[in-house]
C-alpha cells in the first residue's frame, strides 16, 4: 500500500532572484559595521543556505569574515516551536573578544536567536550583532529583535532556502508557503 503524502504543493512567495537581491542588500548594509575579524556565526540547520550566501555577498563588499556555527533546534519535525531550545553543537573556535554576527534564516518566536545571543555573550564576544533573512509577524514582543532583517515575511508556514517541512524542501531555490 503506497503512502499518501497530504502535504500541499508549495506556493512561491519569494523567487530566487529576489532572495539574491535581498542578500546583496543586507551585505551592503552590514559591511560598514563589521571588519574581517568579525565571526559570522550561522545557526544550523536552516540558516546554512543564508549564511553561505551572505558571507559570499560580504566578500563581494570587501569583507572577508571568519565563519563558525551553532547548531540549535526548537522545532524538530513540527510546524510550531516546542518552546525550548536544544543545543546540538557549540562554537568550533574561541570567540572571546571578537565581534560576532549571528545569522539565522527566520525570526518568529525569537527563542533560537535569544539563546544564540546568550551563548555568544557567555563565550565572551566583545559585540553581538544579529541578522535574519526573514522576520515573521508575532503577537508578542520578542527580545532581542534582530539588528538586520532582509525580508518581512507573511505569517505562513515557509519552506525552501533552508526552511523545511520535516527535514524536506530545504533545497528549494525559492521561499514558498506550505499552508
Amino acid at each position: 500500500m503506497a503512502d499518501h503524502d497530504p502535504t500541499p504543493a508549495p506556493t512561491v512567495l519569494l523567487p530566487q532572484a529576489e532572495i539574491e537581491a535581498i542578500v546583496a542588500d543586507l551585505a551592503r548594509r552590514i559591511a560598514p559595521v563589521i571588519d574581517d575579524e568579525t565571526v559570522a556565526a550561522v545557526l544550523l540547520t536552516g540558516g546554512l543556505w543564508f549564511g553561505a550566501d551572505l558571507t559570499r555577498a560580504l566578500s563581494r563588499e570587501g569583507r572577508h569574515v571568519r565563519f563558525d556555527a551553532l547548531w540549535l533546534a526548537s522545532y524538530g519535525d513540527e510546524k510550531t516551536s516546542r518552546g525550548k531550545i536544544d543545543v546540538y553543537a557549540p562554537y568550533q573556535r574561541p570567540i572571546a573578544g571578537k565581534r560576532v554576527l549571528i545569522l539565522d534564516d527566520v525570526f518568529d518566536t525569537g527563542l533560537s536567536l535569544a539563546e544564540a545571543v546568550r551563548i555568544t555573550k557567555e563565550a565572551g564576544a566583545s559585540e553581538v550583532l544579529t541578522c535574519v533573512f526573514a522576520r515573521k509577524p508575532w503577537p508578542e514582543a520578542r527580545a532581542p529583535e534582530p539588528d538586520f532583517v532582509g525580508w518581512e515575511a507573511p505569517n505562513r508556514f515557509l519552506v525552501g532556502y533552508g526552511l523545511d517541512h520535516r527535514g524536506g524542501m530545504r533545497g528549494l531555490p525559492d521561499i514558498c508557503a506550505l499552508d
